[in-house]
């Protein structure tokens, strides 16, 4: 017996919705009306220039989770809830996510923003796997954890969008 098969004090698992465009907060704010647990993963940021308060992100855009029991819960009024598109499923089950997941998916959102220390046209190294020690130029952070490079591929310059922590600087050597 696996451990998703094993009874337990709270048989409730998480799930997946997909939402309708841009109505995550409407459908989560309605499926809580009806007594559901959610999780809609967001990135808070910083106050934009012309915007009222700080920015929310989705990390999963048209997507929350729903915490529920598949025997005991009534799964029938979530399609009819508003900004729910639908249930995912597999096979026409709906598939649960591992608690873990859910849990690494809260940490990383509270860890502290990792910031790019590198400056626009900043020669950089990429060491990330299959392009170990190509060079590159640091065009610009596209997010906390993205940056957008220029790399010479094949006679062109293409931008290329990489993890930061795939970057490291390029050695300066004194001659």
């Amino acid at each position: 017996m696996s451990q998703a098969d094993s009874p337990s004090s709270n048989p409730a698992r998480w799930y997946l919705i997909q939402t309708k465009p841009r109505q995550e907060g409407r459908a989560q704010e309605h499926l809580q009306r009806q007594l559901f647990e959610c999780y809609r993963p967001v990135k808070h940021g910083e106050k934009k220039r012309g915007s009222r308060g700080p920015t929310e992100e989705e990390l999963f855009p048209g997507y929350l989770f729903i915490r529920m029991d598949q025997t005991n819960d009534n799964w029938y009024p979530i399609r009819s809830t508003r900004g729910v598109a639908r249930i995912v499923t597999f096979g026409g089950m709906p598939i649960p996510v591992k608690d873990d997941l859910i849990e690494q998916i809260r940490e990383r959102l509270l860890a502290p923003p990792s910031k790019v220390a590198f400056q626009q046209g900043e020669a950089v190294r990429i060491t990330a796997e299959g392009f170990n020690d190509v060079e590159a130029i640091f065009l610009t952070a596209d997010g906390d954890e993205r940056a957008v490079i220029l790399l010479n591929l094949l006679h062109r310059e293409q931008k290329v969008t990489l993890p930061v922590s795939s970057l490291s600087r390029m050695e300066v050597r004194v001659s």
